[in-house]
This record gives structure tokens, C-alpha cells and sequence, in this order.
């Protein structure tokens, strides 16, 4: 059972490995990177190469670990007594099953994946440590113990928003997603638009790379950004020609796809301006 990347996701060496090896030593895998590097993505190939479910738990600045677990709904116990629903006698009725405790009763192997940790409180991930440690957590209205049938592959994405704590670190296998370099990306671009000529991608990526390069952007366009703007330049037909800036048009075409806040298309309009004045 090893990831070797798939069709849909272009896989680098080490990251491979890194999933690879947190497989072997059944311990979580966080991913960290930019935005729009294919984290999220990762787990839902890996669980395609595998075989096996997929179970995403996407983490807000309001969840708290125990919503992973499970919840205990006591507001609709209490209403179903006033009304004499005999459904009350039994507690069960009224536990809500989160997302590890489904991915821990699974009959089959799953990937239960942990999406942008770092949106969360920063007890969040220490909430966690034994239950991601033991596979196993305990149900205190019920008294029952839930252990793991099999131990799922588990994937933890954080975009860097805030630091984890160390104990937690420790229990995981990290990997960094470095951004693609040119030849990486190419071969991206060719999984998502196959077939591209070679002249129209080369004076795209090189205008791309030179936007990410700009000193004083605030956001640098992401993977998932270039994608969007070559599908609007082969929607549009455009050309390589058509592509080329100069001092007096320093924005590329279709910029809204690539930049993302007023900042940096203030920048670029600065930038045209500082290039007339002096011609």
C-alpha cells in the first residue's frame, strides 16, 4: 500500500515519501504551505490511490475538538421529556457521531482528513493528543469506550495562521509543500490543461513568476490561481503576444484571476505610471 501520486495530482519525490512514511508509522501527517498548494487536494488523492473513504473534517474558528468526538444534544432531550417521547430512556438518541468517532468505527481503512487546523483555537490540537495517540476516546453519558476498528490514515493541513504546540507536533510526520518551481508546474498545468502550446505556456509562467517575484506583494498568486488564469487565456484565445506587458500596461491581462486585493493592483497601476513619466 504506497501513494505514488495519481493522474489528477502531480506528486512530488518527498512529498511521496512524507506520505509514505506517516502511513508506516500509523502517525498523523501535517502538510503545511501556501494557500492553494494542494493540501486539501493531497488527501483526497491519497484516499483515491489507496482505495480507501475519504472522511473530511473541515475546521472552523469556531469548532472545538470535542465536535470531533462527539455531541451530546441535551436541549432535545429535554424537549422530547416535556413532551413524552419515549425516545429519552435511551441516551444514545441523542449523540451526534463527529468525524473521528466515523472514521474510528469504520469497518474499512479510511483517510480522515483534518482541514486547516490553525483556523482553530490554540487548545484545539492539545484536545486532541490522546485521541489521535490511543485511537480511542471515551463517551462519558454512555460510559462506553470507542476504539479504532482500524487506524485510519490521517492527514492535518495548516496554512501557518498560528503555530501548533510542540507536544502535538511531535505526534505528527510533517511536510512543508514547497511551491512548484517551473518545470514542476508545468507539468501541473499539462494534468489541467492538457495539451496547451508550449509558446503560450512559457510566456505564461514567465509572466507568472515574475508577478510572484514583485517586491512589495502582499498576496502572491497560488497554484490554484495560475490554473484559473490559463483557463480564462484559452477561453479567451489569447496569444503569446497578447501577453506581453510593458512599462506603460504593467498589469497582466485578465489580472483579476492572479491578484486578489487592491494592494497589489495598486501596485502594478504604480508601477506603469513611475514607467511613463519616465519616457
Amino acid at each position: 500500500m504506497k501513494f505514488e501520486g495519481t493522474d489528477a495530482y502531480v506528486a512530488t519525490d518527498d512529498l511521496t515519501v512524507a506520505v509514505n512514511a506517516a502511513v508506516t508509522l500509523e502517525r498523523p501527517l501535517l502538510v503545511k504551505g501556501e494557500p492553494g498548494t494542494g493540501k486539501t487536494e493531497l488527501a483526497r488523492q491519497v484516499a483515491h490511490s489507496l482505495g480507501m473513504r475519504l472522511i473530511e473534517w473541515n475546521i472552523k474558528s469556531t469548532t472545538k475538538a470535542q465536535q470531533g468526538l462527539y455531541e451530546y444534544d441535551a436541549v432535545s432531550r429535554l424537549r422530547d421529556s416535556q413532551l413524552g417521547d419515549a425516545r429519552v430512556h435511551d441516551v444514545k438518541n441523542y449523540i451526534r457521531r463527529g468525524k473521528l468517532w466515523e472514521a474510528f468505527a469504520s469497518d474499512d481503512k479510511v483517510v480522515l482528513l483534518i482541514d486547516e487546523i490553525d483556523k482553530a483555537d490554540i487548545e484545539f490540537p492539545n484536545d486532541l493528543l490522546q485521541e489521535l495517540d490511543q485511537m480511542e476516546f471515551h463517551v462519558y453519558e454512555t460510559g462506553e469506550t470507542i476504539k479504532a476498528r482500524n487506524r485510519p490514515v490521517i492527514i492535518i493541513t495548516s496554512n501557518n495562521e498560528k503555530e501548533l504546540p510542540d507536544a502535538f507536533l511531535r505526534r505528527c510526520f510533517f511536510h512543508y509543500i514547497r511551491f512548484p518551481d517551473a518545470d514542476t508546474m508545468r507539468k501541473i498545468v499539462e494534468v489541467h490543461h492538457p495539451g496547451i502550446k508550449d509558446a503560450l505556456l512559457t510566456a505564461a509562467l514567465t509572466q507568472f513568476f515574475e508577478l510572484r517575484e514583485q517586491p512589495g506583494l502582499k498576496k502572491k498568486p497560488s497554484t490554484s490561481e495560475v490554473l484559473d488564469w490559463l483557463k480564462l487565456i484559452l477561453a479567451e484565445d489569447l496569444s503569446p503576444e497578447d501577453l506581453r506587458r510593458d512599462g506603460a500596461n504593467a498589469l497582466p491581462k485578465l489580472h483579476g484571476a492572479l491578484l486578489k486585493n487592491e494592494q497589489d493592483v495598486h501596485l502594478f497601476e504604480r508601477l506603469a505610471f513611475m514607467a511613463r513619466r519616465q519616457r
